[in-house]
């Protein structure tokens, strides 16, 4: 007869190093994929300098009149990935996700065809509002009027690409991200400069080959979940889509992830939109500071999807504890990253200016604006993966709560009131990023303390403290 031997506690650092170690393998395909999509208004955003100044602003106001529209539907689509993570967590059959996922994509066309519709419907209300000059008016109008149509491509891939990261598939989306980008490159060069006959669009140029780029990305899509071994047996595209039960879940937990993303993208975006009050360079300094900015958010957005799903599993298997060692995991990771990525920005400014424009007066201001972001970028650090620690939880209502009072209550009215209502200038719509990314931050964090300890005290909590 055996003795049982009893279980050796495990110290929690070691569980915290070997947690880091499996958030990193998840987040690290992500970060390349999330790279490679935004690198693509990125590649957009320096050619259109290399036009000058009025292709530069153009680009900008236009891509911030088309990303009210896309950060809405890209927010509603993100509860896909945390609803396939806990099915995969609890066992369920493929088919079952694979059903889900017919069915998401059947209303990404509606949701697409409708942000069609919605952008090309306040294009020139919005241009008329920020009364900027007739040149960089034209060519904004002539982008957003383009760009309208990757808004079902897209609705497509952010579908297909959260059903990719809850089933713990992450290096399809850098396959497509990759793809994307160099389709949308090479398609940007003779759009834009006229090259192998095509007309010379200048910066309606770079709106059609973002299109083609996004339509080339949603093609790499479709491939895979036919041939990769963990996509494929969800059989996405082996029944017709139709309407079902599983919408409603997509919704109600997509609404609050919407809200939350839509609050913080509108404080970033009409804080572009006050910059247009300034004059056409200020507007081109801000979209090089915040276009680098967002490029590094890649990484601890990446650890937060990471975490997402890391927590979401956990949950799915019923082990709360885990859950919350993987939520902290994640939290820690971006705190890290944050102090790391603010030393690098502070630093390195001009550097990295100067990869963006070489005219003096823009290069200037844009330096003075990448100082202020290597301090919102602290804040937005932790804000962005206690959110991903939260949505694994689908813990969402409150979170949206949170982060739209911090953005609108807070950071928007500060914004606008140092950059217009004082000699602050142009560096007080920053100074009002800083406010409203500390705030939510704060209040995520401390939802987060409270979800803890809900999980760890909740019946049926497995006591092991193990990493599957």
């Amino acid at each position: 007869m055996q003795t049982a031997v009893p279980a050796v506690p495990v110290p929690r650092s070691a569980l915290l190093r070997a947690e880091a170690l499996l958030n990193l393998k998840l987040a690290a395909p992500l970060i390349a994929a999330q790279l490679s999509f935004v690198g693509m208004h990125t590649v957009d955003t320096i050619m259109a300098g290399r036009l000058g100044p009025v292709a530069l602003a153009a680009v900008a106001v236009g891509a911030n009149i088309w990303f009210l529209g896309f950060i809405i539907f890209m927010g509603i689509f993100m509860s896909v990935s945390p609803i396939v993570a806990q099915r995969v967590g609890a066992g369920r059959p493929p088919e079952e996700t694979g059903e889900l996922l017919r069915n998401a994509l059947l209303l990404a066309v509606v949701l697409g065809l409708l942000w069609m519709l919605l952008i090309w419907l306040i294009c020139d209300p919005v241009l008329t509002l920020l009364n900027l000059d007739a040149p960089t008016q034209q060519l904004a109008r002539g982008y957003v009027n383009a760009i309208a149509w990757a808004a079902v491509p897209f609705c497509l891939c952010f579908v297909m690409r959260n059903g990719c990261e809850g089933n713990g598939q992450t290096r399809a989306p850098v396959l497509a991200g990759i793809v994307a980008l160099l389709v949308n490159i090479l398609a940007n060069l003779p759009l834009m400069y006229g090259y192998l006959g095509f007309p010379a669009l200048g910066a309606v140029g770079t709106a059609w080959g973002t299109v083609v780029g996004v339509s080339a990305m949603a093609g790499v899509y479709a491939l895979l979940y036919r041939v990769d071994p963990k996509l494929a047996p969800m059989r996405l595209f082996s029944a017709r889509p139709r309407f079902a039960p599983e919408l409603r879940e997509i919704f109600t937990l997509g609404v609050p992830i919407c809200a939350s993303v839509v609050a913080e993208a509108w404080l970033f975006t009409l804080g572009a939109l006050l910059m247009a009050h300034f004059g056409g360079r200020v507007v081109a300094a801000h979209q090089v500071a915040i276009n680098f900015a967002s490029l590094v958010f890649m990484v601890p957005l990446s650890i937060g999807l990471a975490t997402a799903v890391r927590v979401g599993q956990a949950v799915g298997a019923g082990d709360g504890r885990q859950a919350v060692l993987r939520g902290h995991t994640g939290i820690a990771l971006g705190g890290v990253f944050a102090l790391v990525s603010a030393a690098g920005m502070a630093l390195f400014a001009r550097a990295v200016v100067s990869l963006y424009t070489d005219v003096p007066e823009v290069a200037d201001l844009a330096v003075r604006f990448l100082g202020l972001a290597a301090i919102f970028q602290i804040f937005d650090c932790l804000q962005a993966t206690t959110n991903g620690a939260l949505r694994g939880f689908k813990d969402t209502r409150l979170p949206m709560a949170i982060t739209v009072s911090a953005y609108w209550l807070a950071g928007l009215p500060t914004a606008a009131w140092l950059s217009i209502g004082t000699s602050v200038g142009p560096a007080g719509v920053w100074c009002g990023f800083i406010v409203g990314l500390a705030v939510a931050a704060a209040g995520l964090g401390l939802r987060f303390a409270v979800r803890s300890r809900q999980a760890r005290a909740a019946d049926g909590i497995k006591p092991s403290m193990h990493i599957p």
